[in-house]
């Protein structure tokens, strides 16, 4: 794997297009995107399949997703004559926790709130994952407080690879500007009050003037708005290594 503090120097005024080809030119078949259908990675999947970049398009469907999601899902492969791969939760391990613990268990404690998460999102991320070198996210700085500290490459260890964030300095009024600007599809809920959209019984709108994450895991007041995807050790991803 390459040094950070290069790749992040090599990078640093690259557009997102030109950015994504230098990275799939330099580490060729070890790159991933992995995608919500949010609107900081609908810019990224379009600048991918726009430009016929040889990047994997990945995604997690939980079983708890919004229609609406399932909507510009489907929209984005006509669009782009895409088939967006498809990493499922295991179903016997999804079974047992919800016979155990009931269909809504996520509401009744953080600790049920993370087991659902990892079960339907971090171990098939990990499957999607497997063998890659280069992780593309679409994670902003202004989306938490938490993410204010993170650099364009970033290493995360417990996975053995670097993870990019080309929209990293981005903000929400100018992903919508790409977005419009290249007429990419992109999920209704965002005209809704909804700017981060994760499973359906888990994400609302939010009021004005709340945190851009406010809506996710909402009854959860102290949590850090994370569902462990991007965290190390309990910390985001170190951006040493």
């Amino acid at each position: 794997m390459g040094n950070l503090e290069v790749l992040t120097e090599s990078y640093a005024n690259l557009s997102i297009a030109d950015g994504l080809k230098k990275l799939s030119a330099e580490f060729p078949g070890k790159v991933v995107f992995t995608t919500s259908f949010g609107l900081e990675d609908q810019a990224i999947t379009h600048a991918i399949l726009s430009e016929s970049i040889p990047i994997r398009i990945a995604t997690l469907d939980t079983g708890r997703l919004f229609q609406e999601t399932y909507d510009v899902w489907q929209k984005t492969n006509i669009r782009y004559g895409a088939k967006i791969e498809t990493y499922f939760p295991n179903a016997k391990e999804i079974q047992n926790f919800t016979n155990e613990n009931g269909p809504n268990a996520f509401y009744d404690s953080q600790d049920l709130r993370k087991e659902c998460c990892r079960i339907r999102k971090l171990v098939p991320l990990d499957s999607i994952l497997q063998g890659m070198e280069i992780w593309v996210t679409g994670l902003r700085k202004e989306q938490s407080g938490f993410r204010t500290e993170m650099s364009l490459f970033e290493s995360d260890p417990g996975r053995n690879l670097i993870k990019y964030q080309p929209l990293l300095n981005w903000s929400f009024e100018t992903t919508w500007q790409y977005i419009r600007e290249h007429n990419v599809p992109y999920n209704v809920l965002h005209d809704k009050g909804f700017p981060s959209i994760g499973c359906a019984p888990c994400t609302r709108a939010i009021e004005p003037g709340e945190d851009f994450r406010a809506g996710r895991w909402w009854w959860e007041q102290e949590s850090k708005k994370e569902c462990g995807l991007h965290w190390v050790d309990g910390k985001l991803t170190p951006k040493k290594g």
